[in-house]
């Protein structure tokens, strides 16, 4: 068995994501991670969402919807690469702000 006490968090959800054959909740790899780590509660709740941001840095790991989590090299890269451009196409455009004539209006007038 892997000694993790030196071990990061995403380190340990790798490997603990290597072993398993299907995406997992990320509520069950993070209490996973967190027994592994042998954290107190109070440590599970400072640490919770420093996990999260750690394993959406990471990039081994990838989410797949739903707030499950799995192996980027199980997927094909079509499957989670986001075109930038689709998502700013997406967006509504605003309607044009009125015309600024360059006065300043204030509250006392």
């Amino acid at each position: 068995m892997i000694d993790y006490k030196q071990s990061s968090m995403v380190d340990i959800a790798f490997d603990l994501m290597k072993k398993k054959k299907k995406p997992v909740d990320f509520y069950k790899l993070w209490q996973e991670v967190s027994e592994i780590k042998g954290f107190s509660e109070a440590d599970k709740d400072e640490n919770e969402s420093l996990f999260y941001t750690n394993i959406t840095l990471d990039g081994r790991l990838i989410t797949v919807g739903e707030n499950h989590w799995d192996l980027r090299s199980r997927h094909k890269f079509d499957e989670v690469h986001i075109d930038m451009n689709d998502i700013y196409a997406d967006e509504e455009e605003t309607p044009e702000e009125e015309e600024d004539d360059g006065l300043v209006e204030d509250d006392y007038n």
